[in-house]
């Protein structure tokens, strides 16, 4: 029988053990399962490998579901021609309602830069697309790919540096994803839409196609059940602090020298108040401001360029339609 001392000490071995795992640390297993396909565990569950041939693709989930969090793993994306194979780590709920909240790789022909195309859906409205250019080669090593969502933003990081910014502007009328969401990555045949919008299709001389997650983090609020919002927006979660409400001034200097978008929409300028997209020259449409000239019209945030655009068209982010993006910080009236 266990004296009351020896019964203390190993009731603290055991507290000091739980205490000291880090959270986020845990194998594949604990916090996933498979949802369909091959995928492969290496590394005893530190690293799992999905595969894609021309009978199926392959993809995992959070066994949870989530409020808010920290969202982080790393990829290595396949290798050599990939086109209409697309890699990607995102959040989302069910329903035809649901909200999500996208990192997709869009493969290329052999020696062609591959798209990293960001979404973001709330109740059931997406069309919220930006591509970029990563300014590395995402299928030589690992790098890692954050998605950042509390209640008063979402941020897309890649590397730690944050590459786009969606602000709650609910207060506007600016739907926001609030649903409870688990996390997914898969590899898949996106042939019919993801290069050269459908012309390239895969090349299945190059299959399987093997892509590459490390990193399982549990690093947000369950929400499984019904989801308590007032819980998941606590401060008692780090990402739920106020100092993560907006970027802080090294990531604004990081996403003005590292933001690198294709397409009609790109950077340009991020200041303390807002961060505002607009068109690229060769696809200005007639009367909008010219690259590098005034910036966009609504009196908003202190900007004014003379009413081109109304103030609600200027209060979502990525408008496709407009193709201008306007994002508030807290605080903006």
């Amino acid at each position: 029988m266990l004296s009351i001392i020896d019964f203390v000490s190993v009731l603290f071995l055991i507290v000091a053990a739980h205490a000291a795992k880090p959270r986020g640390g845990s194998g594949f297993d604990e916090n996933n399962v498979v949802t369909w396909g091959n995928v492969l565990k290496l590394k005893q569950g530190r690293e799992v490998q999905l595969t894609m041939d021309r009978a199926q693709g392959s993809a995992f989930e959070s066994k949870h579901n989530y409020g808010s969090g920290f969202f982080q793993t790393r990829i290595k994306l396949p290798l050599k021609d990939t086109a209409g194979v697309v890699t990607a780590f995102y959040l989302t709920s069910k329903g035809n309602s649901h909200d999500e909240l996208d990192f997709e790789f869009l493969g290329n022909r052999g020696g062609k830069p591959i798209a990293l195309q960001t979404n973001v859906f709330a109740n059931g409205r997406g069309n919220r697309e930006q591509k970029y250019n990563l300014w590395f080669d995402p299928t030589a090593d690992f790098h890692t790919y954050g998605i950042l969502w509390n209640q008063y933003q979402i941020v897309f990081y890649v590397d730690k540096i944050p590459i786009r910014i969606f602000k709650n502007n609910k207060r506007y009328g600016v739907e926001y994803p609030s649903k409870p969401m688990k996390v997914v990555a898969s590899l898949w045949n996106g042939e019919e839409w993801a290069t050269s919008g459908g012309k390239d299709k895969i090349d299945w001389s190059y299959a399987p196609f093997k892509a590459n997650f490390q990193g399982f983090s549990d690093s947000g609020c369950h929400a499984d059940g019904i989801i308590n919002a007032k819980l998941c927006a606590s401060p008692t979660y780090s990402w739920n602090n106020k100092k993560y409400s907006r970027l802080s001034a090294n990531e604004q200097k990081a996403l003005k020298n590292k933001y690198r978008v294709t397409g009609a929409i790109r950077v340009s300028t991020v200041t303390q108040d807002a961060t505002m997209t607009y068109v690229g020259e060769k696809r200005r449409p007639p009367g909008e401001p010219p690259d590098g000239g005034v910036l966009w019209a609504a009196k908003v945030a202190g900007y004014n360029s003379g009413g081109l655009l109304r103030l609600k068209d200027v209060l979502d982010d990525a408008f496709v339609r407009a193709r201008v993006n306007l994002e508030f910080r807290d605080g903006d009236r």
